[in-house]
């Protein structure tokens, strides 16, 4: 194949915050996760430096809290001050102790480096409760939330900018679940007594592919919004654990930016495509594994419905289909920067995330050297890149077969440096490729920074590093050329210097 880069049209600016995460208080991603009191690896807030560090690594830039499921029954007033009371979670069905709350994740936040973005509840909660969330964390002084806040020991306000209204409260499975007329109705009313709390915050809202649920929103409360929410995971099998296989993997990859087109079609059509942007807040590749969790008749065991969820944990699940596939789709988010600004992979610790804890350490997943790759080696401005030929691979996917690009290709440029960065994704099995690369200025050096595993199925566990990033120096053949060859299902960055 050959790619010929213009250098010079910028397509769009990515905003980093694609590079986002999200974590939950679901399983172990906030307790004996990221935050771990008992740990020997554990800071004097409680917080698992080894965590800290790896995340600090791919420069977080914005972390998605508290939830997902758990946070439309969560108290937040119950998890600030000096007595946390423990409560009943009836999302997850378990006990929470609220020893990790607002204050301790923005402490977290600032600690990392990264923006907080704090998810409200919209199930049991009101506007009233939500608007005093704002004030308890952005109002300096005024009011009995901001005084609350200083008496806990914060003097200067929090500055959470980003506030998500609700989480998938148009589904049954979520507590408090709306119709869309009542969901466009609590929207309204949370957002003008949010944004009279602080009217420089930026407001996000939970949607879904439905023209009737957007249209009412939009017409009621796009006024006040500066973002769309939506979540999206391929492979569903929150029930059964019935993991795809690698080519079933790859056969989700064929239409990944199917969404984001309706929803830029729909912010389009009423005009907001420029002041609206979407926040793709919850993704991953594969669901949460919670049986008899959010079914009609709950399980009433603890084997029915708590215990099978440490089979999130098991490293052999998160192979090179799960890097594959994440790193098409971080490549979908790049060609539709112009649209999508924020991203927000979940979860980032334990569960389906990028990193595992155990009690020696921590393991990264194949799918967190995905990040590492596109936050530290590729560009910030997407770039007009042409292939001279579509190869096509036939699958076979979980409902039948499908055709799918063996390669998927962004090419970028670094705006500080000038390098021009190629993100090459190789999705066969099997079989490498080589691509030749044309740019219109002279070649000075490349560096090919590849992450593969001695086959498709590999991955890391403790004390195996099975996928890792390696680093190979590329022959510029000609002038304003170099050509690389990509492994069989890998993730790779070419870097060139002009």
């Amino acid at each position: 194949m050959k790619l010929a880069v213009n250098a010079d049209r910028v397509l769009s600016r990515r905003n980093m915050m694609l590079y986002g995460m999200f974590i939950e208080h679901f399983h172990r991603q906030v307790y004996g996760g990221i935050y771990d009191p008992d740990s020997p690896f554990a800071d004097e807030d409680g917080l698992r430096t080894d965590v800290m560090d790896a995340l600090r690594h791919i420069g977080i830039p914005v972390l998605r809290w508290p939830g997902g499921c758990f946070v439309s029954s969560y108290d937040w007033k119950k998890g600030v001050g000096p007595v946390r009371t423990p409560v009943f979670d009836k999302a997850w069905r378990v006990e929470e102790s609220n020893a990790f709350g607002t204050d301790e994740y923005v402490r977290m936040c600032r600690k990392l480096g990264c923006e907080p973005y704090i998810c409200t509840n919209a199930g049991t909660g009101t506007a009233q409760e939500m608007s005093d969330w704002v004030e308890y964390c952005n109002l300096k002084s005024e009011g009995e939330y901001a005084r609350q806040r200083i008496q806990n020991g914060w003097r200067e306000p929090h500055a959470v900018k980003y506030w998500s209204i609700g989480n998938e409260n148009y589904g049954g499975w979520e507590i408090g679940a709306k119709t869309a007329n009542e969901w466009s109705r609590l929207v309204t009313e949370a957002a003008k007594m949010m944004l009279r709390a602080d009217p420089s915050i930026e407001l996000s809202v939970a949607a879904l592919p439905d023209i009737d649920w957007n249209v009412e929103l939009i017409k009621r409360a796009g006024g006040q919004l500066s973002w769309i929410s939506i979540h999206e995971y391929w492979d569903p099998i929150h029930t059964t654990n019935a993991l795809a296989n690698y080519e079933q993997c790859m056969a989700y990859t064929a239409d990944l930016g199917n969404q984001i087109r309706q929803f830029k079609g729909l912010l389009t059509a009423f005009g907001l495509e420029k002041r609206i942007k979407i926040a793709f807040d919850e993704w991953n590749l594969r669901g949460w594994y919670h049986p008899n969790s959010h079914t009609t008749r709950p399980g009433l065991t603890p084997e029915e419905y708590l215990l099978p969820r440490d089979k999130n944990d098991l490293n052999e699940s998160y192979t090179m289909a799960d890097a594959v596939f994440t790193a098409c789709f971080l490549n979908e988010l790049l060609r539709n920067s112009d649209i999508v600004g924020m991203a927000n992979y979940a979860p980032c610790v334990n569960t389906r995330g990028l990193i595992y804890t155990h009690g020696g350490g921590i393991v990264r997943r194949a799918t967190y050297h995905v990040f590492d790759l596109f936050v530290n080696r590729m560009g910030d401005e997407v770039l007009d890149a042409y292939a001279d030929s579509s190869e096509l691979w036939r699958v076979k996917g979980k409902d039948g077969e499908t055709d799918v690009s063996l390669l998927d290709i962004v090419a970028t440029r670094d705006s500080a440096s000038g390098a021009v960065c190629v993100s090459i994704v190789n999705k066969h099995a099997s079989e490498g490729r080589t691509v030749e690369i044309e740019l219109q200025k002279a070649v000075r050096s490349a560096e090919l920074y590849s992450l593969a595993g001695d086959s498709c199925e590999a991955y890391n566990d403790v004390g195996v590093n099975r996928v890792e990033i390696h680093t190979d120096t590329v022959r510029a053949p000609m002038v304003n050329r170099c050509e690389v060859t990509v492994g069989p299902h890998s993730v790779n960055v070419v870097r060139i210097s002009l």
